[in-house]
């Protein structure tokens, strides 16, 4: 893995594209580097299989001109809150080093979502800490890294932001990122997954209500469509005029 400028977690494959995907096509294009870590391989999902999101998974992150795309293999809606599960995130980020990390909504309908988020920001914690050794691939001590900035998405439930980025120019793309996974979503011509049962997101309307909630997170701050996200911690701006 190499560093990375943002690291986006998710416990679920598809979790990025839907909830911040528009932020990271926005800072690729800015010349950002981002690299990629799922959690589980989303097994417990309605359509597909684990083997399809992998998949499904890879060509997204081609797509979305990602650096790497990792997954932890945890298991999907039985992962739990453990040394184990922190310690592997802590190896991925002091291996890429990421100055800023992505992760899942403090709460939301899912309930993986929740407690990813707790794992995933203690885990950016204990990275920083320097009794905690960890080893990278060749056997050799990584460095300790803690991120700058840990920084939640919003997902299903409609939370209220701290802050939303303007995503006006990339919500075409996000939306194609998410039909990258043909498995999940409303996409006509995928006529391997017809016959399988249909779930909260596989109807068109689930594309046309994402679309809706970021034209509504935008509206507020004068943008067409942006991503919101709520904080761990106060951010601090050194000038006034850097708010819109």
């Amino acid at each position: 893995m190499q560093k990375v400028d943002i690291l986006a977690i998710g416990v679920h494959p598809d979790d990025v594209e839907l909830s911040c995907s528009g932020t990271l096509l926005k800072h690729i294009a800015q010349g950002k580097t981002v690299g990629l870590l799922d959690l589980t391989r989303g097994e417990l999902g309605t359509r597909g299989s684990a083997e399809i999101r992998d998949t499904e998974a890879a060509n997204a992150a081609e797509l979305m001109g990602a650096a790497f795309r990792v997954n932890l293999e945890m298991a999907d809606g039985f992962f739990q809150y453990t040394k184990e599960n922190i310690i592997r995130i802590a190896e991925v980020i002091r291996s890429c080093q990421p100055k800023i990390v992505l992760a899942n909504a403090v709460h939301d309908r899912h309930p993986d979502h929740g407690r990813a988020a707790k794992l995933i920001s203690d885990a950016c914690f204990f990275s920083g800490l320097q009794k905690i050794t960890t080893y990278d691939a060749q056997g050799q001590p990584h460095d300790r890294w803690r991120p700058d900035a840990v920084y939640h998405y919003i997902q299903d439930r409609n939370l209220k932001p701290d802050f939303v980025v303007d995503i006006s120019d990339f919500i075409d793309k996000k939306v194609e990122l998410i039909l990258a996974y043909r498995s999940q979503f409303y996409l006509p011509d995928a006529e391997e997954y017809a016959e399988e049962l249909d779930s909260p997101i596989s109807g068109k309307d689930f594309l046309d209500f994402l679309k809706s909630k970021a034209a509504a997170y935008g509206r507020d701050a004068g943008f067409t469509f942006a991503e919101g996200f709520t904080v761990e911690r106060t951010p601090g701006v050194l000038d006034l005029f850097d708010l819109v």
